[in-house]
Protein backbone atom coordinates (compact mmCIF):
# COMPACT_ATOMS: atom_id res chain seq x y z
CA UNK A 1 0.00 0.00 0.00
CA UNK A 2 2.86 2.57 1.56
CA UNK A 3 4.61 1.47 -2.57
CA UNK A 4 1.82 2.41 -4.47
CA UNK A 5 1.40 5.88 -2.27
CA UNK A 6 4.98 6.76 -3.19
CA UNK A 7 4.08 5.97 -7.03
CA UNK A 8 1.29 7.85 -6.68
CA UNK A 9 2.65 11.41 -5.08
CA UNK A 10 5.96 10.42 -7.63
CA UNK A 11 3.24 10.61 -10.95
CA UNK A 12 1.46 13.75 -9.20
CA UNK A 13 5.05 15.40 -8.96
CA UNK A 14 5.83 14.41 -12.74
CA UNK A 15 2.58 15.57 -13.79
CA UNK A 16 2.70 18.51 -12.14
CA UNK A 17 6.17 19.06 -13.94
CA UNK A 18 5.15 18.42 -17.00
CA UNK A 19 2.00 20.16 -17.10
CA UNK A 20 3.88 23.43 -16.11
CA UNK A 21 6.14 23.03 -19.07
CA UNK A 22 3.06 22.77 -21.12
CA UNK A 23 0.83 25.45 -19.53
CA UNK A 24 2.22 28.17 -21.68
CA UNK A 25 0.06 28.74 -24.32
CA UNK A 26 -0.77 31.50 -27.17
CA UNK A 27 -4.50 31.54 -25.56
CA UNK A 28 -2.95 31.75 -22.04
CA UNK A 29 -0.94 34.94 -23.04
CA UNK A 30 -4.11 36.59 -24.90
CA UNK A 31 -6.43 35.89 -21.79
CA UNK A 32 -3.29 37.67 -19.56
CA UNK A 33 -2.95 40.61 -21.65
CA UNK A 34 -6.90 41.07 -21.72
CA UNK A 35 -6.95 40.68 -17.91
CA UNK A 36 -3.85 42.34 -17.25
CA UNK A 37 -4.68 45.34 -19.18
CA UNK A 38 -2.05 45.65 -21.54
CA UNK A 39 -4.64 46.73 -24.60
CA UNK A 40 -6.31 49.29 -22.29
CA UNK A 41 -3.64 51.36 -23.71
CA UNK A 42 -1.41 49.60 -26.14
CA UNK A 43 -4.12 48.93 -28.38
CA UNK A 44 -5.21 51.85 -30.29
CA UNK A 45 -9.43 51.66 -30.33
CA UNK A 46 -9.99 48.87 -27.61
CA UNK A 47 -11.70 51.27 -25.34
CA UNK A 48 -14.00 52.88 -27.64
CA UNK A 49 -14.69 49.23 -29.16
CA UNK A 50 -15.95 47.80 -25.81
CA UNK A 51 -12.91 46.04 -25.45
CA UNK A 52 -12.64 44.14 -28.97
CA UNK A 53 -9.32 43.58 -30.02
CA UNK A 54 -8.52 43.89 -33.42
CA UNK A 55 -5.53 41.02 -34.07
CA UNK A 56 -3.93 43.39 -37.02
CA UNK A 57 -3.29 46.57 -34.28
CA UNK A 58 -3.02 44.58 -30.95
CA UNK A 59 -0.46 45.73 -28.83
CA UNK A 60 1.10 48.25 -31.45
CA UNK A 61 1.00 51.38 -28.82
CA UNK A 62 -1.14 54.43 -29.08
CA UNK A 63 -0.67 57.54 -29.96
CA UNK A 64 -2.59 59.10 -26.83
CA UNK A 65 -0.85 61.19 -24.69
CA UNK A 66 -0.70 60.53 -20.87
CA UNK A 67 0.23 63.56 -19.01
CA UNK A 68 1.43 63.75 -15.43
CA UNK A 69 4.42 65.13 -13.05
CA UNK A 70 6.77 62.70 -14.92
CA UNK A 71 5.96 64.44 -18.26
CA UNK A 72 4.14 62.92 -21.45
CA UNK A 73 4.57 59.58 -22.06
CA UNK A 74 2.89 56.91 -24.57
CA UNK A 75 1.90 53.54 -24.68
CA UNK A 76 4.96 52.06 -26.46
CA UNK A 77 4.65 49.05 -29.15
CA UNK A 78 4.83 45.92 -27.65
CA UNK A 79 5.56 44.57 -30.50
CA UNK A 80 8.51 46.12 -31.34
CA UNK A 81 9.91 46.02 -27.88
CA UNK A 82 10.05 41.98 -27.99
CA UNK A 83 10.83 41.85 -32.08
CA UNK A 84 14.88 40.98 -31.26
CA UNK A 85 14.08 38.72 -27.62
CA UNK A 86 13.77 34.97 -27.56
CA UNK A 87 11.12 33.89 -25.05
CA UNK A 88 13.66 33.47 -22.15
CA UNK A 89 14.89 37.34 -23.16
CA UNK A 90 11.26 38.37 -22.25
CA UNK A 91 10.78 36.27 -19.11
CA UNK A 92 14.00 38.32 -18.11
CA UNK A 93 12.98 41.41 -19.49
CA UNK A 94 9.31 40.92 -17.87
CA UNK A 95 10.95 40.35 -14.02
CA UNK A 96 13.52 43.45 -14.24
CA UNK A 97 12.28 45.83 -16.79
CA UNK A 98 11.38 49.63 -15.36
CA UNK A 99 9.63 52.66 -16.95
CA UNK A 100 7.55 55.88 -16.88
CA UNK A 101 4.18 56.65 -15.61
CA UNK A 102 1.68 55.50 -15.97
CA UNK A 103 2.56 51.81 -17.15
CA UNK A 104 2.75 49.68 -14.02
CA UNK A 105 5.75 47.84 -14.68
CA UNK A 106 5.31 46.35 -11.22
CA UNK A 107 2.40 44.64 -11.98
CA UNK A 108 4.15 42.86 -14.50
CA UNK A 109 7.27 41.70 -12.41
CA UNK A 110 4.23 39.52 -11.00
CA UNK A 111 3.62 37.45 -13.88
CA UNK A 112 4.89 33.56 -13.36
CA UNK A 113 7.23 31.85 -16.03
CA UNK A 114 4.46 30.16 -17.43
CA UNK A 115 2.23 33.17 -17.80
CA UNK A 116 5.25 35.64 -19.34
CA UNK A 117 5.80 32.81 -21.82
CA UNK A 118 2.50 32.79 -22.61
CA UNK A 119 2.31 36.78 -23.35
CA UNK A 120 5.09 36.50 -25.26
CA UNK A 121 4.09 33.71 -27.25
CA UNK A 122 0.58 35.90 -27.69
CA UNK A 123 2.32 39.17 -29.43
CA UNK A 124 4.61 36.82 -31.28
CA UNK A 125 1.38 35.69 -32.84
CA UNK A 126 -0.12 38.81 -33.63
CA UNK A 127 -0.84 39.48 -37.44
CA UNK A 128 -0.15 42.52 -39.11
CA UNK A 129 3.48 43.64 -39.01
CA UNK A 130 5.00 45.38 -36.33
CA UNK A 131 3.80 48.74 -36.70
CA UNK A 132 5.72 52.12 -36.30
CA UNK A 133 7.48 53.31 -32.74
CA UNK A 134 5.37 55.55 -30.20
CA UNK A 135 6.59 58.74 -29.76
CA UNK A 136 9.47 59.91 -27.63
CA UNK A 137 9.06 60.73 -23.99
CA UNK A 138 8.61 64.13 -23.39
CA UNK A 139 9.98 65.89 -19.99
CA UNK A 140 7.47 68.03 -17.73
CA UNK A 141 7.44 71.83 -18.57
CA UNK A 142 9.01 74.38 -16.53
Amino acid sequence: MLRHLAFAVAGLALSAAGASAQDASVDLGAHIATIGGCHDCHTVGYNESAGQVNPDVALMGSPQPFEGPWGTTFAKNIRLAVKDMSEDDFVKFSDTFQTAPPMPWYNVHALTDVEARSLYQYIKSLPGGLGEQAPPMIPPKG
